[in-house]
């Protein structure tokens, strides 16, 4: 099922290429690549978001979507300097403009901009739905990535948003 607009955050090389590459990078833009046709072939926005901070500034590579994502001139892009997508940014007024009432999110990293995203979203009232493995993130002290996405994915399913 299609939703009003997708949002893909924050897969940018400084972020999916940090120290070493996201966990499962390939198969990351390959889901989203095909999302993104999905909502192309839909007529539907696609909205990316970019995080710039420290070591992601601006304008540099770091801050750059990845190459291999499927972006357009006529997607929109947003910049983020907070976890929630929504946060001093203008995400809202343009989710009025056209008129959203259901938010399709992937991107990374998972626990971080993905969870604050997707919480805030339902919170604000939309319909919320994500594709299994459409986010990713590192290994951290606790848990592997993917320990860390299936446990997100636990609590986001039937919560937060709908997973498919």
């Amino acid at each position: 099922m299609i939703s009003d607009v997708l949002l893909v955050i924050d897969l940018q090389n400084g972020v999916c290429h940090s120290k070493r590459d996201i966990d499962h990078l390939s198969e990351l833009v390959e889901n989203t690549n095909n999302i993104i046709q999905s909502y192309r072939i839909a007529r539907r926005p696609i909205i990316f978001i970019r995080h710039h901070e420290e070591g992601l500034e601006q304008g540099s590579s770091a801050w750059q979507l990845l190459p291999e994502i499927d972006q357009q001139p006529t997607d929109i892009f947003l910049g983020k300097t907070h976890a929630n997508s929504f946060f001093h940014t203008n995400l809202m007024s343009t989710l009025k403009e056209i008129n959203a009432k259901s938010i399709e999110i992937c991107g990374a990293q998972t626990e971080y901009c993905i969870d604050a995203t997707v919480k805030f979203a339902h919170g604000l009232g939309f319909q919320v739905q994500m594709k299994k493995g459409a986010t990713s993130t590192y290994d951290n002290s606790y848990m592997t990535a993917s320990q860390t996405i299936s446990f997100f994915e636990m609590i986001w399913k039937d919560r937060y948003l709908k997973l498919y």
